[in-house]
């Protein structure tokens, strides 16, 4: 039986990801900070901390992927079947620029943003979801997480 305090922890800890929204790399500062502090005195903190901050790092390297993906095609959705010219004044021009890269360029980005969307959709509801566990005395492990921290 974990007591109020250990739960209390645990719970904030959860939460404590939502920072991003205010400090750039929140997500991760915040509850490392916290795991660290209370970590030798739970177990159950302990084991929350570390699930919290891989799940974090998991999802800032399903965002590196995403993005090693997006930019890429995002580049060849611009410069695809373009051509480069030179004028008389010697300054390069864009000869046949055409509806169809403008609609290219428009899919890959609309596809990148909602792919991030979701992601950051998902994330939001797995933390309230994991801290509603701990709030309970209940240990949560995140779905589709790589154990960085064992």
């Amino acid at each position: 039986m974990e007591t109020t305090a250990n739960k209390t922890t645990a719970t904030l800890l959860q939460l404590s990801a939502f920072t991003q929204y205010f400090f750039p790399f929140g997500n991760f500062i915040f509850p490392t900070i916290i795991w660290s502090l209370k970590k030798k005195d739970s177990g159950f903190v302990d084991y929350n901390g570390k699930q919290a901050i891989n799940f974090q790092l998991s999802l800032l390297l399903y965002t590196l992927i995403l993005l090693a993906i997006a930019i890429p095609a995002f580049i060849y959705a611009i410069f695809n079947d373009m051509n480069f010219g030179i004028a008389n004044n010697g300054e390069w021009t864009i000869e046949e620029f055409s509806i169809a890269q403008i609609t290219g360029i428009v899919a890959v980005a609309f596809i990148a943003a909602f792919m991030f969307f979701i992601l950051k959709a998902v994330e939001f509801f797995l933390i309230v979801y994991a801290s509603i566990k701990n709030n309970i005395g209940e240990n949560y492990n995140y779905p589709f997480t790589i154990k960085f921290i064992k």
